[in-house]
């Protein structure tokens, strides 16, 4: 590595990033799973599924309409390509802004593009928070519209942020490796460990963050 960044690093040729295609590893083996016996492994996965859809049809309201299944297979993108990143020599690509954006900002502009067109009243509604004094209105349709219009930006970020710094905290420790006794190498070992299963955690939390929060936002236009 020349820096601390190469490992995020998209350009390893000219005209077509190749570590973007590990991205695309999806569309290879997730239909292979259509064709295998049931196991264990697929009915757990089809449980997740299951109870993800019933929270997220609980959040929308009685109004989804399968509309759910938009955000099941958002999350299940987001947690496989968080997983991926995990493995040594695959590039993470929720970690970039480029993938994150794409998946945050045409969710948040159909949204708001519907809740505009068919519920204007109910958008404008949302400017003013309930009981606010009249003193105080126009201030907060200024910080309603803010905050309505970074949504995309810190779905991203806290995405890309997330996955970033574990492999951050992972790369740092890894290259003193090498330069500290064996005496503190176990230690070290166990450290790596112990982050290792951290980030598991942390990517499947943010892809559910990351749905859940894109469900909410759905509610509010309906």
């Amino acid at each position: 590595m020349t820096n601390l960044f190469s490992s995020f690093d998209p350009s390893t040729s000219f005209y077509f990033p190749l570590n973007w295609t590990s991205v695309l590893l999806c569309f290879i083996f997730i239909p292979l799973s259509f064709w295998l016996i049931p196991n264990r492994l697929s009915s757990l996965w089809k449980k997740i599924l299951i109870s993800l859809h019933l929270e997220f049809k609980t959040l929308i309201g009685p109004l989804s309409s399968g509309s759910t299944f938009i955000f099941v297979s958002l999350f299940s993108l987001i947690l496989y390509n968080n997983f991926l990143g995990l493995f040594p020599y695959i590039f993470t690509g929720t970690s970039h802004l480029v993938m994150t954006l794409t998946l945050a900002l045409p969710l948040w502009v159909s949204f708001m593009i519907f809740g505009w067109i068919n519920n204007t009243i109910h958008m404008l509604a949302h400017l003013v928070p309930q009981g606010t004094p009249p003193v105080l209105m126009p201030f907060m349709v200024c910080i309603e519209t803010i905050s309505n219009i970074i949504r995309p930006g810190t779905l991203a970020v806290r995405l890309a942020a997330n996955m970033i710094a574990g492999h951050l905290l992972l790369t740092l420790l890894g290259n003193t490796g090498p330069l500290i006794p064996k005496s503190i190498l176990i230690i070290l070992l166990i450290t790596q460990i112990l982050l290792l299963v951290l980030e598991s955690a942390v990517a499947i939390i943010q892809s559910y963050v990351f749905a859940v929060l894109s469900t909410l936002y759905s509610s509010e236009v309906t």
